[in-house]
């Protein structure tokens, strides 16, 4: 051997050395971290840890080669950011439904049965049970690996899009860097802030003369959305994570399968929600140990109650028990409503209460023109925040509660929500409590007020005056919103001050303002008047579903645009390219025609036809057009007819080849067919990939033809 090779082998021999060394530092590293924060067993001192992270720091400085993301170094480090960046979930987030007795929680279970039963009626062998865990009262997290190695975190967001907090979430000890299975999988959590930290915390912003944080849960999400990841990091956040939203999973273990994760050690896909805490824990995630399998309602009703003597003793927030339908094919097969899944549900413990007085009954004008009455209070505080307001609803609701100015009342708040008066202490008045009545005039515009609801129907007051400044306001503060066009600076105070100078009437006005507009006023500086021009110039492209919600059309939530824009070929077969199609088509769609769309009921086809029918609206929608407004619209082909497809039901299972799932359901509905996540009696077809899992065996079973993906693309093609 000569010398030249003898010296590369010892460099390479020295490197090798070096490389293995930095591993096992890391591996150790890690390993210290998973006993401290997991599992709750710090086995060394500060000073043990310490010694190792600097070693491996002057090794990644010195070996830069080696450098690794998923290094414990990394953790915390990077610059501030300017803002944070939006990213849309790859799998959308839901929010369940709260029930506050055991009456609601019995009616839900009810309809859990009722819904399983109607939706598999000869699997009935399968009953299902509850997965019982604990509602940790902080901020929800989505985090997503691939490969076992940490790559990203977002906020929930609207469910659609969220935040990018990929570098504070990295700051959290609790939040493994790398799992102990190399697979890909997107997981959800909990991000909680100790009761202890936040009375540190908040003794260091007193201190400092900043507002203390109201409870534990501001506090998260206040640090979570800090800008610089040092802070973040200096808060000591915590985290639980307790669901699998989306994994890379071994051959035929399932139906949720979207990819294969070939030449990765495989785990089978959890069939019951407590198999999926199981596989989190042996990932290395940090899972909340209060969970429990229960059989029935009377089980589950056991474990709010013993959660409900514990839960002042967590180092966490605890605000109720969220419970899951254990089996996963049950999950499946209800699926989901419009904002929640059917298959789970909040037991809220009970609202906080207290006492105070109100002090005055102000009314507040909306975007569709309703009044509604607000209570003023004598400030007091309840559910860890400082509250000043109260809603009352209607006059009903006020003649109802009996309630009177200068009254000493009972309120209630739950969460977020604005809180209600739930009782009037009668004995506690002195004769001077005056009665409130509705204003027969709007209190902004002066216009007369309609009253509107007969019988059991809600009975609400109304300001007759389309141009009304308070419903203008609240409609273009709606339409700006997160989940309309989402104009980042463009908040309440800023829509006032423009409304106030003149500078915008309508929402299209938005799209007008320049530079020169807005320079000049109170607030504005060159730069930040240069960033709201640029985030209107940004929004100016939109979907036609957020285009339509962001339009305030009475009775039209996000729901039902979403089912517009779904079944517009039930309305028209032409292609809607612009904003000019929109108008000249909607403007033409009778309230049959909107009837016909499944889940648009009478009140939302009337307010639809009205609203496209005014010439004000269609106005104000070629001003938009005028302006740049552009919607994203799907072209359609020429409507062609498929009669093996029109009004059948298909479910599909299975790795298809020639095209994605969601490909394969857009097909079917283009063609008049229905697309379904479960096989019942009532399904015509089953379209079965590679590796198809339990839904092909059940098609078997109620003897539902099933088709090969071959089989399948010829049925397309007629």
């Amino acid at each position: 051997m000569d010398d030249g090779v003898f010296l590369g082998y010892t460099v390479c021999m020295k490197n090798q050395s070096i490389k293995e060394r930095i591993e096992k530092l890391r591996s150790q590293i890690d390993d210290l971290r998973y006993r401290y924060h997991v599992l709750n067993d710090p086995s060394v001192t500060d000073v043990v840890y310490s010694s190792l992270m600097d070693e491996l720091r002057e090794l990644e400085e010195k070996y830069p080669e080696y450098d690794s993301p998923t290094s414990p170094t990394k953790r915390i480090g990077g610059e501030p950011l300017e803002a944070f960046e939006k990213v849309e979930h790859k799998v959308r987030q839901w929010s369940f439904s709260d029930v506050f007795s055991l009456e609601e929680l019995k009616k839900w279970d009810e309809r859990v049965r009722k819904m399983w039963k109607k939706e598999s009626p000869s699997f009935q062998s399968l009953i299902p049970s509850y997965c019982t865990e604990l509602k940790i009262d902080g901020l929800k997290i989505i985090l997503e690996y691939k490969k076992g190695e940490f790559v990203g975190a977002a906020t929930r967001g609207d469910g659609r899009v969220g935040e990018n907090v990929t570098e504070n979430v990295k700051t959290i000890g609790s939040v493994p860097l790398k799992l102990k299975n190399p697979i890909s999988c997107i997981v959800v959590g909990e991000v909680w802030m100790a009761k202890e930290e936040l009375k540190k915390l908040n003794k260091k912003r007193e201190a400092s003369g900043e507002v203390p944080f109201a409870n534990t849960r501001n506090a998260s999400a206040g640090s979570i959305r800090q800008l610089d990841p040092k802070i973040a990091a200096s808060r000591n956040l915590d985290a639980f994570i307790y669901d699998i939203d989306w994994m890379e999973m071994k051959s035929g273990e399932g139906e949720k399968e979207e990819h294969s994760n070939k030449g990765n050690e495989m785990v089978p896909l959890p069939k019951t929600q407590s198999q999926e805490l199981e596989l989190l824990e042996g990932l290395g995630f940090k899972v909340n140990p209060h969970h429990r399998h229960c059989e029935t309602i009377e089980e589950v009703e056991a474990f709010y109650q013993e959660v409900a003597k514990i839960k002042n003793d967590q180092s966490y927030d605890v605000d109720g028990v969220v419970i899951k339908v254990e089996e996963k094919e049950i999950q499946d097969a209800l699926g989901y409503t419009g904002k929640a899944p059917r298959w789970g549900v909040a037991y809220k413990f009970p609202a906080e209460k207290t006492t105070t007085v109100v002090e005055d009954i102000q009314v507040q004008v909306g975007r569709t023109g309703a009044l509604t009455p607000v209570a003023h209070l004598r400030p007091v505080t309840v559910a860890g925040s400082v509250v000043s307001r109260a809603t009352l609803h209607n006059e009903d609701e006020i003649r109802r509660l009996d309630v009177r100015i200068g009254d000493t009342v009972v309120i209630q708040k739950a969460g977020d929500v604005i809180p209600d008066i739930v009782e009037v202490l009668t004995r506690m008045r002195t004769g001077e409590e005056k009665i409130f009545s509705m204003p027969t005039l709007c209190p902004i515009c002066t216009s007369p007020v309609k009253k509107e609801g007969i019988g059991k129907e809600s009975v609400a007051h109304y300001c007759t005056n389309s141009q009304c400044f308070a419903r203008e306001l609240e409609n273009i503060i709606h339409f700006v919103s997160r989940k309309g066009f989402d104009i980042d600076g463009l908040g309440e105070k800023i829509v006032r001050q423009l409304i106030e100078e003149g500078l915008i009437s309508t929402s299209a006005d938005i799209f007008d303002l320049t530079l020169g507009d807005l320079e000049p006023l109170e607030r504005f500086a060159e730069k930040s008047a240069h960033n709201l021009v640029e985030a209107i110039e940004k929004s100016k492209e939109i979907s036609l579903d957020r285009f339509l919600f962001a339009l305030g059309i009475r009775y039209v939530g996000e729901e039902t645009t979403r089912r517009m824009v779904g079944h517009i070929s039930q309305i028209t077969s032409e292609d809607i390219q612009s904003l000019h199609d929109l108008i000249r088509i909607f403007s033409r769609t009778t309230k049959e025609m909107w009837e016909s769309i499944e889940g648009i009921g009478e009140k939302a086809s009337e307010a639809l036809v009205s609203w496209f029918g005014s010439l004000e609206n269609q106005e104000m929608l070629e001003k938009m057009h005028l302006y740049g407004v552009r919607i994203k619209v799907i072209q359609k082909e020429e409507k062609r007819v498929n009669e093996r497809i029109q009004g059948k039901t298909f479910v599909l299972t299975g790795e298809l080849e020639s095209f994605t799932r969601e490909e394969a359901s857009d097909m079917i509905r283009e063609y008049g067919g229905k697309v379904t996540g479960s096989v019942s009696k009532k399904t015509s077809f089953v379209v079965a990939g590679a590796n198809p899992g339990s839904k092909e065996k059940k098609a078997k079973l109620l003897g539902v033809p099933i088709l090969s993906e071959k089989e399948f693309i010829e049925v397309l093609q007629g």
